[in-house]
């Protein structure tokens, strides 16, 4: 009776030698010993090492790919620093701030036309008396 649950549980249930021991109150060895005799034992142990195999490379596969994105965002949170000092310095070298400055912290408001080789400010936004209306390329 003992013997069949054994076999049932590991080769039914495909349950682990410690769960099956754990089960049934018995040693492993002694669970070991009664599956190693069944005929089925050798096609499920390879059964068994494949589907291990698959899901390790599984693993592996995610853990590569969660490193490669905590890479990235380290990466892109890098580039922001050094933008941010870059801003931080360019803001910081007079109290005059140049057009070309300016017009790259507000460059959604600045269009380029090509063939006056000049940016223009969008007309559409409203724009004070000290923004520029024209910044020549450089």
């Amino acid at each position: 009776m003992l013997k069949e649950k054994i076999i049932n549980l590991f080769f039914e249930e495909h349950l682990q030698v410690k769960e099956i021991s754990e089960i049934v109150n018995t040693a492993c060895a002694y669970i070991t010993k009664i599956i190693k005799q069944d005929s089925r034992y050798v096609e499920e142990k390879a059964d068994r090492r494949n589907k291990s195999k698959e899901k390790r490379k599984i693993s592996q596969n995610n853990f590569i790919k969660n490193k490669r994105e905590r890479q990235r965002r380290e990466d892109n949170y890098d580039i922001v620093i050094l933008q941010h000092e870059e801003a931080t310095r360019e803001l910081s070298k007079s109290r005059y701030l140049s057009n070309e400055s300016y017009r790259k912290w507000n460059y959604s408001a600045y269009k380029y036309n090509p063939s006056k080789r000049r940016y223009e400010f969008d007309p559409k936004l409203g724009r004070a008396a000290d923004v520029p209306k024209y910044i020549k390329e450089r």
